[in-house]
């Protein structure tokens, strides 16, 4: 039984590993994605999302100010940055996750991150992805697309009509045979020129 076993553990020591993610979370937030190795890139995505998750939860209350909270509010943020501060070391990476990031994953419910499959890296071929934030911009880019894009087909939901599949089955069919027919001309025809040139 594999209990307490989660997790990867990336051939490296707890401390390594801990000060790796923390490295690379910092980048996440100070680049928007990094390429890492899938796995890593992986293991990389709950942390990351956790330590997000800290700076929406206050997003509003940064926005607002420090001079224009209670004593009640100061402390909720004083507390997520000390909480994302446990991951995230790299202070100006910190700021930018309060006053930039934060409040634009905040409409998100979760899952502030998405892992793409990249490419097999050159040398000993791991596979590579890309890890990056979600970010509205994106979004509202692809419902774009999607609503100016024509529809392909039916819809996934609708059925087809009772005489659709019969219709669609005697058209490939018909074509079938008529390429079959052609074909058997082609050869016919092949056949007499050769004849004629002996």
């Amino acid at each position: 039984m594999r209990h307490l076993k989660a997790g990867r553990k990336l051939g490296r020591t707890s401390d390594h590993r801990r000060a790796m993610y923390s490295n690379m979370v910092a980048s996440l937030v100070t680049h928007g994605q990094i390429e890492t190795t899938e796995a890593k890139a992986k293991e990389l995505r709950s942390i990351a999302d956790r330590t997000l998750h800290w700076g929406v939860g206050v997003h509003q209350l940064v926005a607002r100010g420090t001079k224009k909270l209670s004593d009640a509010e100061r402390a909720q943020v004083v507390h997520a940055k000390r909480m994302a501060r446990r991951v995230l070391k790299n202070e100006d990476a910190l700021d930018k996750m309060f006053a930039e990031v934060a409040p634009e994953l905040a409409s998100h419910p979760g899952g502030y991150t998405r892992v793409l499959k990249t490419r097999y890296r050159v040398g000993d071929a791991a596979p590579m992805a890309l890890i990056a934030l979600v970010s509205n911009g994106a979004r509202k880019d692809a419902a774009a697309r999607d609503e100016s894009a024509p529809a392909k087909g039916r819809a996934k939901g609708d059925a087809p009509a009772k005489g659709e599949k019969a219709d669609k089955k005697a058209s490939t069919k018909a074509s079938a045979k008529a390429s079959a027919d052609k074909g058997k001309a082609k050869a016919k025809a092949k056949g007499k020129s050769k004849a004629d040139d002996e």
